[in-house]
């Protein structure tokens, strides 16, 4: 009999203030859509930079026939160069490994890396990507030794530290991610709002209802239980709202970014629900917990 009424009164609430109700819902939505984004970007660039920066080289170009830099007057880099320059970098305590990639390989990888880019391998010839010694280093951090020691070496063109290149485009995606959990923040703050004028709306139009079952002995729990359950599944609404525009997420721009960028770790599905979860889980403790917090510090029921 408890357990009827105090659905009923869940009834009775959610339709009195159905276009509050909606509006809650849909900011929940939104709130939790952006905080499940924002987690997403976090995991993908994680996983991304344990991988990339175990893996990242100093790539040394050497000098060819269309190099703009003027040392290397126009003049491809001569084999003893390039062989000192090798002598040189495996001496240092810092390498690792140093390997020669020629300007056929070079663009053959290019080809494989930017497959998904047609007009950016159309725009492309063979031979504009020069030879390329590719340092790899024991301990990715320590790159000024290897940079020193080569950048005034003759046959070479210029230095690229791949390390440098990822933190800069890890930055754009940790802005990203920042973005989306700021937004978000904004859409929570809204939304307790939300919660707490619906609650307070909700219990004015029940207040004969609520004094009745006070005068016959009800508990405070027994009298705030319905309200607090109206903002839960309102929570709950928005938070499975809020999972489908994840999985659009995940399709629409996770998976955009990983093929674009070429990361080589994948976001999985595995990972997706779990964040799907978490976020629905916040949904409901976010708004049950505004309801109750209304209740216990505004309302006098």
């Amino acid at each position: 009999m408890r357990l009827h009424f105090v659905f009923q009164e869940i009834w009775i609430g959610l339709r009195r203030n159905l276009t509050m109700t909606i509006s809650l819902i849909i900011t929940v939505a939104i709130a939790m859509a952006l905080f499940g984004t924002g987690m997403l970007l976090k995991r993908q660039v994680d996983s991304s930079k344990s991988y990339w920066y175990d893996k990242v080289n100093v790539s040394i170009y050497l000098c060819s026939k269309n190099s703009s830099n003027t040392g290397c007057a126009k003049k491809d880099a001569t084999e003893q160069q390039r062989q000192e320059l090798t002598a040189t970098l495996q001496d240092l305590p810092e390498v690792s490994a140093v390997e020669y990639e020629s300007k056929e390989d070079a663009y053959e990888r290019f080809q494989t890396l930017f497959s998904n880019t047609p007009g950016f391998i159309a725009a492309t010839k063979e031979g504009d990507i020069p030879d390329s010694l590719r340092v790899r280093l024991k301990d990715p951090s320590k790159f000024t030794t290897v940079i020193s020691a080569a950048e005034n070496s003759p046959g070479v063109d210029q230095i690229v530290n791949e390390r440098e290149l990822l933190e800069k485009l890890f930055k754009i995606l940790d802005g990203l991610q920042w973005a989306a959990l700021f937004l978000a923040l904004i859409q929570v703050f809204a939304a307790v709002l939300l919660v707490g004028n619906t609650v307070r709306l909700s219990a004015f139009n029940r207040r004969r209802e609520t004094g009745i079952m006070r005068l016959v002995g009800a508990s405070n729990m027994y009298i705030q239980l319905p309200f607090i359950l109206e903002g839960a599944i309102a929570g709950l609404a928005g938070g499975l709202i809020a999972a489908v525009l994840l999985v659009g997420s995940k399709l629409l721009l996770i998976d955009t970014l990983q093929e674009s960028l070429q990361f080589a770790t994948q976001l999985t599905w595995t990972q997706v629900i779990g964040v799907i979860i978490f976020s629905i889980a916040v949904g409901v403790l976010l708004c049950a917990g505004a309801s109750f917090l209304t209740l216990r510090r505004y309302l006098k029921i």
